[in-house]
């Protein structure tokens, strides 16, 4: 008789499909086993790599190198850190009184005690700075008496004097090409090779100093400005040429721009001491009155640093003179347009203590006196370095350091002899023997000249 399959107990197929079942079990846990350490990474490997930051090696700033110092300011660096009682810092171009200490006009701390009693703001300046002390800049530099002039005079304020070399460098470099040649005197500020180049001009040098002769090189001057392209640039320091304190006369200036117009050659001139130079604002702008006259369009860099002691201040302006309003009006627009991606807008205080001086009758003859007596400081201090080395039996003729005007002067020592004067007697100035008039004072001067004559005696001093 047929079977009948009792469905509670266990059969055949039921033992295969629980077998089945048992082992797709331990295939699945058998995976699961395998997979896991590769899943543990996969998660973990994106945890790891938000944790762990580029090495020292992949990052772009491991790879930037070290740039030199700066030539004058390491200098300053190197005085601060000098331990010597006797150390002297005749390096940095800063006025000091007699007694060596950094020195205020009083002209200035009554500009400012003005200033803060009028409530004055901290507003923005316009991107061309403050019109009213730009006016009253641009008079100081050009004069007032000729409005003709002055209505036609493209003038912005900048970051001092550096400022408005390098929006005037930029200005070249758009409208004459990049590439345009400017000739620099040889020796000049140092900022300038840096400025002009970083505007994408090609700086050329014109011989300036006369190393033989310790004075101006005015032959080779003409020379190497005659043999400048047609349009070329040529930067002149308006007075107190830095750093060697030689100027040209008024008759060698007088050719100088019959040159300049006959070779087609455009004046920028830089102009960091008006006044400070012989103590008379009026006669250290002869340069730039005389070129005008002449009918140079020419470009000034112009610095408030050094004349009004405004150095930290960053206080100055840059001008074209133009043929008509509308060509002014062309060339304010551009110069706005170089300034605001740039700096958008230059600070007020320094523009503002200027501004306030030289509008007032009273508060600009107090300070024509003090910066006269500035630059009378500094001549008797030229006077008496030579005097006293003199004394101390220096055989040298050093009359081209009283002969030199302005806060500088180049002696003509070499590299070596301003190396000694810093490592064995604690004097710090640059290598090319420029020595900054502002930080010798009857107290150290004794000092100054022993050790120059020191360093000097029996070996031949250029020139």
């Amino acid at each position: 008789p047929p079977t009948t399959k009792n469905h509670n107990l266990p059969t055949n197929d039921d033992d295969d499909a629980t077998n089945n079942k048992k082992m797709r079990r331990k295939e699945y846990h058998a995976t699961a086993a395998a997979s896991t350490p590769l899943l543990l990474l996969l998660l973990l490997s994106p945890i790891k790599s938000l944790q762990t930051s580029p090495t020292k090696s992949s990052h772009y700033l491991s790879q930037i190198p070290v740039g030199p110092p700066d030539a004058i300011l390491g200098i300053a660096e190197a005085f601060k850190s000098c331990t010597s009682p006797q150390k002297v810092n005749v390096c940095v171009g800063a006025y000091r009184d007699s007694d060596g200490k950094p020195f205020v006009l009083p002209s200035v701390r009554e500009a400012e005690r003005r200033m803060i009693a009028e409530g004055t703001n901290k507003e923005y300046a316009p991107i061309a700075g403050d019109a009213a002390f730009v006016t009253r800049a641009l008079r100081f530099a050009y004069g007032g008496g000729d409005s003709s002039v002055l209505d036609r005079i493209a003038g912005v304020q900048t970051l001092s004097g550096t400022g408005a070399c390098r929006v005037g460098g930029e200005f070249l470099g758009r409208f004459l090409g990049r590439g345009t040649e400017i000739y620099v005197p040889n020796p000049t500020w140092g900022n300038h090779l840096a400025i002009f180049e970083n505007c994408g001009l090609t700086v050329r040098r014109y011989r300036y100093f006369d190393y033989a002769t310790n004075g101006l090189d005015f032959e080779g001057l003409l020379e190497d400005l005659r043999g400048a392209p047609e349009g070329s640039v040529v930067l002149l320091h308006a007075c107190a040429h830095n750093p060697t304190g030689c100027d040209p006369t008024e008759e060698q200036w007088a050719e100088i721009s019959r040159l300049l117009r006959e070779r087609g050659l455009h004046a920028f001139f830089d102009s960091a001491y008006q006044g400070f130079a012989s103590g008379d604002a009026e006669r250290d702008a002869f340069s730039i009155r005389y070129f005008v006259e002449q009918g140079h369009k020419i470009m000034l860099a112009q610095s408030f640093a050094k004349n009004f002691g405004l150095y930290g201040e960053r206080c100055g302006t840059l001008s074209f003179v133009c043929d008509d309003e509308k060509e002014r009006d062309a060339v304010m627009s551009q110069l706005k347009l170089i300034i605001r991606p740039m700096y958008s807008s230059p600070p007020i205080h320094g523009s503002g203590i200027v501004k306030t001086v030289l509008s007032d009758d009273v508060l600009r003859e107090q300070y024509y006196d003090e910066c006269r007596g500035m630059a009378e400081r500094i001549l008797s201090m030229r006077e008496l370095l030579v005097e006293r080395l003199k004394e101390v039996g220096s055989v040298h003729d050093w009359s081209h350091v009283t002969a030199q005007i302005g806060m500088f002067a180049f002696t003509g020592m070499s590299k070596d002899m301003c190396e000694r004067l810093t490592d064995e007697f604690s004097i710090f100035l640059t290598k090319d023997g420029r020595i900054s008039l502002a930080g010798i004072n009857d107290a150290n001067v004794d000092y100054i000249a022993k050790a120059i004559h020191a360093v000097t005696d029996g070996k031949t001093i250029r020139g």
